[in-house]
């Protein structure tokens, strides 16, 4: 089994010698490393990828607004990715945005859910009916996860979830009374035991 250091390592390679930058190979070598972390695949999207890039000449999108549709092909997910993490703040302000055409989405999935982290925000990315939640670069959820991932999403839309709690007040304050039963009640020897109490004055 090939180890995560390998899997980065391969994969920046890769991509530089198919024509990427280094700073966006680090990208895509970080972002594919993710990628098989989760369990997701990352190596098989990416060589797929490398191998139509030249054909294709899937198109860059330099600056993100709240609908994005390419000229004549699809979108590159990498530079879209590269793009996303440079703007989110931006792009965060705008609560959704939608897109038209990526190529090889998965290979957006891990921009999306490095962002997440940077915002501290959920982010629900939506292409297709297939729907994957990005939690804080710490879990990625999907209904996908036992389908063939396409090499095209056609109509993609993405949502900065506001954090809320996932219980109500009332089962909070249920949960905290039941916590306060291990509150120790405040006495004389507690007060006398706290800090700087008992402390002889030698003057």
């Amino acid at each position: 089994m090939k180890s995560l250091s390998e899997i980065e390592t391969t994969s920046k390679r890769a991509s530089r010698a198919a024509g990427f930058s280094w700073g966006v190979s680090e990208e895509v070598g970080k972002c594919v490393r993710l990628l098989e972390l989760f369990g997701l695949p990352g190596i098989v999207n990416l060589n797929s990828y490398l191998k139509e890039k030249n054909i294709n000449d899937f198109e860059n999108l330099k600056l993100i607004g709240n609908e994005n549709k390419p000229k004549n092909n699809s979108f590159c997910p990498i530079y879209l990715g590269v793009s996303l993490i440079d703007q989110i703040r931006t792009v965060e302000s705008f609560k959704s945005c939608s897109f038209i055409n990526i190529a090889y989405p998965i290979l957006f999935i891990p921009f999306l859910s490095r962002a997440s982290e940077v915002i501290g925000k959920k982010i629900l990315f939506i292409f297709d009916n297939n729907q994957f939640l990005l939690n804080f670069n710490l879990c990625i959820s999907s209904n996908l996860t036992k389908k063939q991932y396409p090499n095209l999403a056609k109509k993609i839309k993405i949502n900065f979830l506001e954090n809320t709690d996932n219980f109500s007040e009332l089962e909070w304050k249920s949960l905290y009374k039941l916590s306060e039963e291990t509150f120790v009640e405040e006495t004389e020897s507690l007060k006398q035991g706290a800090a700087g109490a008992g402390l002889n004055d030698n003057d």
